[in-house]
């Protein structure tokens, strides 16, 4: 009877195949971080998850992690990718040659998955994927051989698992250091913001916030959100970077004159400025996932006049560089004082990469989903019955104006206050509506009336403040606003899916 050959230990094997997996990965993380248009395994394979995400997956994540979701993606396809190496050194233990081809196989599925993002270069994924495969089907083997027991002498057993530790962890560095250093490069060059041209003055500027609009309450949220502290949320798991000198929009579908416009194009026509509060419909009650900033732009209106929209088009459809689609229907636009826009500056500011360099729509009273396309590279007219954005089909609704809000900023859920005179204050909202009224409840007391900051305009969000005598004990408080219509929010609770967030902010507190 032939003798077994002899076989390394399941760990071993499991170990082997994480280390010749991740020394692939980091090598392919590495290049992408030194060669822009090179891949990210990590990213390519991230993205394909969100584009194959189940409805209400979106929702669950948010809740979960928060603006933190696409950290928490990255790290779990990376934990993913080292099971999945673990799990094909276990194959190369029981039917060897197996293993690598698995590696090859894996990356083939990287490379094509990594050539669905147009800023991606086909020829340097090849590359990038052909090495980093390389890498990890001539580690495997190699790896695997120090981890077979050849000698049955216990001294040679012990200095064979040594050397097999003492390179395992070689590979194990050598991948952690490469992909670490890739990552950070990847996360230097999203950073980078020195290639952003000067938007030039608005031809028509926004008219300077009217006195009162600010109340002077400490901790209360500033009636414009700086640029690096407003709510990003969007599919893009590295800040994309656009060339604004190769970037264009073009503008058809349902249009007599379809054209295509360049950055400076864009730029050269009349820019005008607004004052607009957005808001994420991902955002709960009480959230941050909403913001108030001066932006500058071109108006749609004028962009749609050139182009001629035929009889029959029902939907403005906005869509990314990358795929990503956002729909609205044309009625929104019938409001003469309702204006979307093009926006190219943010806050007196180019718009920066993670909020839509070179251009990305706003569209006043709207949540984002349906219609603040970042990254804009076409418009598109349609019928609403014929097109459904991105994240309609996943169980979202397909028009979706932003609901009236209100939020408590001042005190903090479990504050612990001092008896007297303590302030109640927060931020309302209701583009395009405005805000009429802001109520505050204690406990299951009287409605009070807040102060309301002087509101820049009906698409903009407002500063309220209740003065309450604190007595002694735990209490509850809660708001409400009525908007612009006469319409008081609802205190029926619901979930952000599929129209947005219902309910009245609470939050407790104790008074010593």
């Amino acid at each position: 009877m032939q003798a077994s050959r002899p076989v390394p230990s399941r760990l071993t094997a499991a170990a082997a195949g994480i280390a010749a997996g991740g020394l692939g990965l980091g090598l392919a993380e590495l290049l992408a971080g030194l060669l822009p248009g090179a891949p990210s395994p990590i990213l390519a394979i991230g993205t394909l998850l969100i584009a194959l995400q189940p409805p209400n997956a979106k929702q669950i994540v948010v809740d979960l992690f928060g603006t933190n979701d696409k950290a928490v993606l990255s790290v779990a396809v990376l934990i993913g990718a080292l099971a999945l190496a673990a799990a094909l050194g276990l194959v190369e233990r029981r039917w060897p040659n197996w293993g690598r081809i698995g590696f090859a196989v894996l990356g083939v599925l990287v490379l094509l998955a990594a050539i669905r993002d147009p800023l991606v270069d086909l020829l340097l994924a090849a590359v990038a994927a052909a090495l980093a495969t390389a890498a990890s089907v001539l580690a495997l083997p190699r790896l695997m051989g120090l981890a077979t027991p050849r000698q049955k002498e216990p001294r040679m057993l012990d200095f064979e698992r040594r050397r097999f530790l003492g390179t395992s962890l070689a590979v194990a560095g050598a991948a952690a250091v490469s992909g670490g250093v890739g990552r950070f490069l990847l996360e230097r060059r999203a950073a980078e913001v020195a290639s952003i041209p000067q938007v030039p003055a608005p031809a028509s500027a926004a008219p300077s916030p009217p006195a009162g609009s600010s109340l002077n309450v400490p901790g209360i949220t500033p009636l414009v959100i700086p640029n690096d502290q407003f709510y990003r949320i969007d599919t893009s798991l590295l800040v994309p970077h656009l060339d604004a000198t190769t970037w264009s929009l073009s503008v058809e579908g349902m249009v007599d004159r379809p054209f295509t416009i360049d950055y400076a194009e864009l730029l050269a026509m009349p820019l005008f400025e607004q004052y607009v509060t957005i808001a994420c419909v991902s955002n709960e009650v009480g959230g941050r996932l909403v913001g108030n900033a001066l932006w500058r732009g071109v108006r749609l209106r004028e962009l749609l006049d050139r182009a001629g929209v035929q009889d029959g088009a029902t939907q403005v459809v906005g869509e990314s560089f990358d795929g990503w689609t956002a729909g609205f229907p044309t009625a929104w636009l019938d409001a003469p004082d309702r204006e979307a826009m093009v926006a190219v500056a943010m806050n007196g500011e180019a718009l920066p990469p993670q909020h839509g360099f070179p251009a990305r729509l706003i569209v006043p009273g709207l949540y984002g989903y349906v219609s603040a396309t970042k990254w804009l590279t076409r418009i598109r007219l349609t019928r609403l019955e014929d097109f459904d954005g991105y994240w309609v089909p996943l169980g979202w609704a397909k028009e979706a104006p932003i609901l009236t809000q209100s939020r408590i900023d001042v005190p903090n859920y479990g504050a612990q206050l001092n008896a007297g005179m303590q302030p109640i204050a927060g931020v309302a909202w209701a583009p395009d509506r405005g805000i009429q009224a802001v109520e505050v409840q204690v406990d299951d007391g009287e409605w009070m009336p807040a102060k309301l900051s002087e509101p820049i305009s009906e698409a903009t969000w407002v500063q309220w403040l209740v003065s309450w005598q604190a007595t002694a004990g735990p209490h509850t408080i809660r708001v409400r606003a009525t908007d612009g219509t006469g319409e008081t929010q609802t205190d029926q609770v619901t979930r952000p899916a599929p129209d947005g967030a219902r309910g009245w902010h609470t939050i407790q507190v104790n008074i010593g």
